[in-house]
């Protein structure tokens, strides 16, 4: 027998029929969770949750995508625009696997290189997206985003800053 993926059989699932796992020990900071908020809110679901069929109970134990079904549930314009419902995928395994299978997704997530957001801003810069926008769609404050501008080295993402007048150089007359 051939396999399939599970993501060839995504189905829409009534958000009142799925419900957390009680081991994940992910835990998104909150400028994530709004960054997270905007992703769904402007591209919408692109990506299913992952979830076990629990028959005898009719429900959805979510392996992983707990932080985008959070979402569902705390931003009724959310709610609304999808109808109540989320795309799942879902896996059949017993719960040893399923645990270990919320921990490879969240661990296979990985970090962002530095040195590729630096350059990802400074495109950005180049491009005339303003520090605010940036900040905003790359879901980071002003001083991370001043930061990776610093990686980069490159002056001219600079241009046109304001700077603080905290201080002023004192001549050395004597």
């Amino acid at each position: 027998m051939k396999y399939t993926s599970p993501a060839y059989n995504v189905i829409r699932v009534p958000v009142e029929k799925i419900s957390p796992n009680g081991y994940n020990p992910n835990e998104v900071a909150t400028p994530e969770m709004y960054l997270l908020y905007d992703s769904i809110k402007e591209d919408g679901y692109t990506m299913p949750i992952v979830c076990y069929y629990n028959e005898q109970e009719d429900k959805y134990e979510i392996v992983d995508g707990f932080h985008r079904y959070m979402i569902m549930l705390e931003h009724k314009d959310i709610y609304k625009r999808e109808d109540g419902c989320i795309p799942v995928s879902v896996i059949d395994k017993p719960i040893g696997e399923r645990m270990a299978s919320t921990i490879r997704h969240n661990r296979a997530r990985g970090n962002h290189d530095v040195g590729l957001m630096s350059n990802i801003v400074a495109e950005l810069h180049n491009i005339g997206k303003p520090d605010t926008w940036i900040a905003k769609h790359l879901g980071m404050d002003l001083e991370e985003l001043t930061r990776l501008k610093q990686i980069t080295g490159i002056a001219e993402l600079f241009k046109n800053g304001s700077f603080s007048t905290a201080w002023e150089p004192v001549g050395t007359d004597k």
